[in-house]
Protein backbone atom coordinates (compact mmCIF):
# COMPACT_ATOMS: atom_id res chain seq x y z
CA UNK A 1 0.00 0.00 0.00
CA UNK A 2 1.46 3.86 -1.01
CA UNK A 3 1.20 6.06 1.95
CA UNK A 4 2.79 8.98 0.49
CA UNK A 5 0.08 10.88 -1.24
CA UNK A 6 -2.73 10.49 0.71
CA UNK A 7 -4.20 13.19 3.11
CA UNK A 8 -2.61 13.43 6.32
CA UNK A 9 -5.21 12.84 9.28
CA UNK A 10 -3.46 12.89 12.53
CA UNK A 11 -2.85 9.04 14.59
CA UNK A 12 -3.18 6.80 11.13
CA UNK A 13 -5.09 3.75 12.23
CA UNK A 14 -4.42 4.20 16.13
CA UNK A 15 -5.10 7.45 17.76
CA UNK A 16 -2.71 6.91 20.66
CA UNK A 17 -0.82 4.29 20.26
CA UNK A 18 1.23 2.47 23.55
CA UNK A 19 4.10 4.28 23.40
CA UNK A 20 3.42 7.90 22.21
CA UNK A 21 0.96 7.72 25.18
CA UNK A 22 3.14 6.48 28.19
CA UNK A 23 5.67 9.48 26.45
CA UNK A 24 3.56 12.06 26.84
CA UNK A 25 1.83 10.90 30.04
CA UNK A 26 5.66 10.70 31.56
CA UNK A 27 6.27 14.26 29.98
CA UNK A 28 3.68 15.42 31.92
CA UNK A 29 3.71 13.64 35.32
CA UNK A 30 7.63 14.88 35.07
CA UNK A 31 6.29 18.55 34.73
CA UNK A 32 3.93 18.63 37.42
CA UNK A 33 6.95 17.85 39.36
CA UNK A 34 8.90 19.83 38.26
CA UNK A 35 7.19 23.08 38.58
CA UNK A 36 4.33 22.07 41.64
CA UNK A 37 6.22 20.79 44.12
CA UNK A 38 9.12 21.14 46.37
CA UNK A 39 11.68 18.47 44.01
CA UNK A 40 11.40 21.55 41.27
CA UNK A 41 14.74 22.21 41.87
CA UNK A 42 16.39 18.98 42.31
CA UNK A 43 14.85 17.40 39.13
CA UNK A 44 16.23 20.62 37.01
CA UNK A 45 19.52 20.30 38.63
CA UNK A 46 19.95 16.47 37.92
CA UNK A 47 17.73 15.77 35.05
CA UNK A 48 18.85 19.35 32.93
CA UNK A 49 21.39 18.28 30.24
CA UNK A 50 24.40 20.17 31.54
CA UNK A 51 27.79 21.18 29.49
CA UNK A 52 30.31 18.64 29.46
CA UNK A 53 32.84 20.49 32.34
CA UNK A 54 30.06 21.75 34.31
CA UNK A 55 30.34 20.17 38.29
CA UNK A 56 26.55 19.57 37.66
CA UNK A 57 27.04 17.19 34.70
CA UNK A 58 26.01 13.27 35.21
CA UNK A 59 25.87 10.82 32.81
CA UNK A 60 22.46 9.99 32.74
CA UNK A 61 21.66 13.54 31.49
CA UNK A 62 21.14 12.81 27.94
CA UNK A 63 18.12 10.99 28.64
CA UNK A 64 16.79 12.77 31.12
CA UNK A 65 16.89 16.34 30.33
CA UNK A 66 14.47 14.40 27.55
CA UNK A 67 11.67 14.84 30.04
CA UNK A 68 11.99 18.70 31.45
CA UNK A 69 10.73 21.06 29.68
CA UNK A 70 10.77 24.88 30.14
CA UNK A 71 7.60 25.70 30.66
CA UNK A 72 3.94 24.84 29.66
CA UNK A 73 4.08 25.71 25.98
CA UNK A 74 7.93 24.55 25.62
CA UNK A 75 5.58 20.96 26.42
CA UNK A 76 2.30 21.23 25.11
CA UNK A 77 3.85 21.74 21.57
CA UNK A 78 6.46 19.28 21.76
CA UNK A 79 3.91 16.87 23.06
CA UNK A 80 1.26 17.74 20.38
CA UNK A 81 3.66 17.42 17.57
CA UNK A 82 5.13 14.10 19.10
CA UNK A 83 1.44 12.67 19.07
CA UNK A 84 0.60 14.63 15.40
CA UNK A 85 3.86 13.18 13.74
CA UNK A 86 4.59 10.20 15.83
CA UNK A 87 1.31 8.27 16.01
CA UNK A 88 1.04 7.20 12.69
CA UNK A 89 5.49 6.24 12.52
CA UNK A 90 4.66 3.89 15.36
CA UNK A 91 1.66 2.67 14.11
CA UNK A 92 3.63 1.39 10.80
CA UNK A 93 6.92 0.27 12.52
CA UNK A 94 5.58 -0.89 15.90
CA UNK A 95 6.06 0.20 19.44
CA UNK A 96 9.46 -1.98 19.96
CA UNK A 97 11.09 0.15 16.92
CA UNK A 98 9.62 3.65 17.65
CA UNK A 99 10.78 3.59 21.32
CA UNK A 100 14.47 2.74 19.72
CA UNK A 101 14.59 5.51 17.44
CA UNK A 102 12.75 7.59 19.41
CA UNK A 103 15.45 7.75 22.65
CA UNK A 104 17.96 7.09 19.82
CA UNK A 105 17.53 10.33 18.52
CA UNK A 106 16.88 12.07 21.54
CA UNK A 107 20.54 10.63 23.03
CA UNK A 108 22.40 10.99 19.54
CA UNK A 109 21.41 14.96 19.91
CA UNK A 110 22.39 15.21 23.79
CA UNK A 111 25.79 13.83 22.39
CA UNK A 112 25.91 16.44 19.85
CA UNK A 113 24.41 19.47 21.73
CA UNK A 114 27.28 18.34 24.06
CA UNK A 115 29.79 18.65 21.63
CA UNK A 116 28.69 22.08 20.13
CA UNK A 117 28.46 23.73 23.78
CA UNK A 118 31.45 22.90 25.57
CA UNK A 119 32.14 25.96 28.36
CA UNK A 120 28.48 27.13 27.77
CA UNK A 121 27.08 28.37 31.21
CA UNK A 122 23.71 26.94 30.62
CA UNK A 123 21.28 23.44 30.77
CA UNK A 124 19.46 21.99 27.74
CA UNK A 125 16.04 20.70 28.79
CA UNK A 126 13.32 19.25 26.40
CA UNK A 127 12.49 16.81 23.95
CA UNK A 128 12.69 18.72 20.95
CA UNK A 129 15.67 16.64 19.70
CA UNK A 130 13.90 13.69 19.55
CA UNK A 131 10.85 15.17 18.36
CA UNK A 132 12.98 16.56 15.07
CA UNK A 133 14.15 12.94 14.81
CA UNK A 134 10.27 12.20 14.64
CA UNK A 135 9.83 14.92 12.28
CA UNK A 136 12.08 14.04 9.87
CA UNK A 137 11.01 10.13 9.88
CA UNK A 138 7.90 11.65 8.92
CA UNK A 139 8.82 13.53 6.27
CA UNK A 140 10.95 10.50 4.56
CA UNK A 141 8.35 8.08 4.88
CA UNK A 142 5.90 10.19 3.81
CA UNK A 143 7.20 12.86 1.60
CA UNK A 144 4.88 13.69 -0.77
CA UNK A 145 1.57 13.64 1.96
CA UNK A 146 0.43 16.93 2.37
CA UNK A 147 0.01 18.73 5.20
CA UNK A 148 -2.54 21.71 6.05
CA UNK A 149 -0.69 24.49 7.17
CA UNK A 150 -3.47 26.74 9.41
CA UNK A 151 -5.64 24.13 8.27
CA UNK A 152 -6.09 26.51 4.95
CA UNK A 153 -2.73 25.73 2.87
CA UNK A 154 -1.66 22.18 1.72
CA UNK A 155 1.98 21.41 1.90
CA UNK A 156 4.01 17.92 1.01
CA UNK A 157 5.55 16.83 4.02
CA UNK A 158 9.15 16.88 2.24
CA UNK A 159 8.98 20.77 2.15
CA UNK A 160 7.40 21.26 5.23
CA UNK A 161 9.70 19.72 7.34
CA UNK A 162 12.88 20.61 5.34
CA UNK A 163 10.93 24.65 6.49
CA UNK A 164 11.05 23.72 9.72
CA UNK A 165 14.32 22.84 10.05
CA UNK A 166 15.35 25.68 7.72
CA UNK A 167 13.49 28.19 10.22
CA UNK A 168 15.20 26.37 13.69
CA UNK A 169 18.38 26.97 12.21
CA UNK A 170 18.31 30.10 11.53
CA UNK A 171 15.97 31.75 13.95
CA UNK A 172 17.02 29.07 16.71
CA UNK A 173 13.23 28.88 17.39
CA UNK A 174 12.19 27.25 21.09
CA UNK A 175 14.48 28.04 23.99
CA UNK A 176 17.13 25.20 25.12
CA UNK A 177 17.46 26.56 28.47
CA UNK A 178 15.01 27.02 31.66
CA UNK A 179 14.71 30.89 31.09
CA UNK A 180 18.07 32.04 29.56
CA UNK A 181 16.85 32.62 26.29
CA UNK A 182 19.53 31.38 24.37
CA UNK A 183 18.70 30.32 21.00
CA UNK A 184 22.25 27.35 20.74
CA UNK A 185 19.12 24.36 21.06
CA UNK A 186 19.23 24.18 17.33
CA UNK A 187 22.27 21.80 17.57
CA UNK A 188 20.26 19.63 19.39
CA UNK A 189 17.30 20.09 17.25
CA UNK A 190 19.07 19.75 14.09
CA UNK A 191 21.07 17.22 15.87
CA UNK A 192 17.79 14.97 16.10
CA UNK A 193 16.96 14.89 12.74
CA UNK A 194 20.57 13.63 12.25
CA UNK A 195 20.98 10.50 13.81
CA UNK A 196 17.59 9.94 12.77
CA UNK A 197 18.44 9.95 9.25
CA UNK A 198 20.94 7.96 9.85
CA UNK A 199 19.47 5.77 11.69
CA UNK A 200 16.43 5.46 8.87
CA UNK A 201 19.39 4.82 5.85
CA UNK A 202 20.98 2.00 8.05
CA UNK A 203 17.75 0.05 9.25
CA UNK A 204 16.66 0.38 5.19
CA UNK A 205 19.77 -1.13 4.07
CA UNK A 206 19.39 -3.86 7.01
CA UNK A 207 15.31 -4.57 6.04
CA UNK A 208 16.39 -4.57 2.40
CA UNK A 209 19.08 -6.98 3.04
CA UNK A 210 16.64 -9.14 5.32
CA UNK A 211 13.71 -9.06 2.45
CA UNK A 212 16.17 -9.97 -0.01
CA UNK A 213 17.33 -13.14 2.07
CA UNK A 214 14.22 -14.28 2.77
CA UNK A 215 12.99 -14.04 -0.41
CA UNK A 216 16.01 -16.51 -1.62
CA UNK A 217 15.75 -18.59 1.55
CA UNK A 218 11.47 -19.53 0.62
CA UNK A 219 12.67 -19.80 -3.29
CA UNK A 220 14.76 -22.64 -1.67
CA UNK A 221 12.64 -24.15 0.46
CA UNK A 222 10.02 -24.12 -2.04
CA UNK A 223 12.23 -26.01 -4.82
CA UNK A 224 13.23 -28.48 -1.98
CA UNK A 225 9.19 -29.84 -1.70
CA UNK A 226 8.57 -32.86 -3.75
CA UNK A 227 5.77 -33.08 -5.45
CA UNK A 228 4.65 -36.24 -5.50
CA UNK A 229 2.07 -37.79 -3.26
CA UNK A 230 0.76 -34.56 -2.22
CA UNK A 231 -2.96 -34.34 -0.84
CA UNK A 232 -5.47 -31.95 -0.60
CA UNK A 233 -5.35 -31.40 3.30
CA UNK A 234 -8.22 -28.78 4.64
CA UNK A 235 -6.61 -26.06 6.77
CA UNK A 236 -7.32 -26.03 10.37
CA UNK A 237 -8.84 -22.85 11.69
CA UNK A 238 -7.04 -20.26 13.07
CA UNK A 239 -7.49 -20.32 16.57
CA UNK A 240 -7.66 -17.00 18.80
CA UNK A 241 -4.81 -17.65 20.79
CA UNK A 242 -3.01 -17.77 17.59
CA UNK A 243 -4.57 -14.22 16.26
CA UNK A 244 -4.03 -12.47 19.46
CA UNK A 245 -0.04 -13.55 19.19
CA UNK A 246 0.18 -12.02 15.37
CA UNK A 247 -1.55 -8.96 16.70
CA UNK A 248 0.85 -8.71 19.76
CA UNK A 249 4.18 -9.10 17.09
CA UNK A 250 2.44 -6.13 15.04
CA UNK A 251 1.99 -3.68 18.48
CA UNK A 252 5.83 -4.59 19.12
CA UNK A 253 7.34 -4.89 16.15
CA UNK A 254 4.87 -3.58 13.03
CA UNK A 255 3.05 -5.36 9.98
CA UNK A 256 6.34 -5.63 8.21
CA UNK A 257 7.61 -8.09 10.97
CA UNK A 258 4.92 -10.57 10.42
CA UNK A 259 5.93 -14.03 8.22
CA UNK A 260 3.72 -15.03 5.09
CA UNK A 261 1.92 -17.78 6.87
CA UNK A 262 1.00 -15.13 9.73
CA UNK A 263 -0.27 -12.88 7.23
CA UNK A 264 -2.54 -15.32 5.48
CA UNK A 265 -3.75 -16.36 9.25
CA UNK A 266 -4.47 -12.83 9.59
CA UNK A 267 -6.55 -12.63 6.37
CA UNK A 268 -8.52 -15.86 7.20
CA UNK A 269 -9.43 -15.11 10.67
CA UNK A 270 -10.87 -11.20 9.19
CA UNK A 271 -12.96 -13.50 6.99
CA UNK A 272 -10.72 -12.39 3.38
Amino acid sequence: MNYSNQPYSPGGFQLMPPAIKTIILVNVAVFFLQFFTPFGSIIQGLGALWPIGSENFRLWQPLTYMFLHGGGTHLFFNMFALWMFGAEIENQWGTRQFNIYYFTCGIGAAVINLLATVGDPYPTVGASGAIYGVLLAFGMMFPNRYIFLYFLFPVKAKYFIAGYALIEFVSGFGSRTMGSGSSIAHFAHLGGMLIGFIYIIIKRAEWSFSGLFSKLNSSGKKRSVPRLHTQNRVTPPVSEAEINAILDKISERGYGSLTEEERRKLLKAGGK
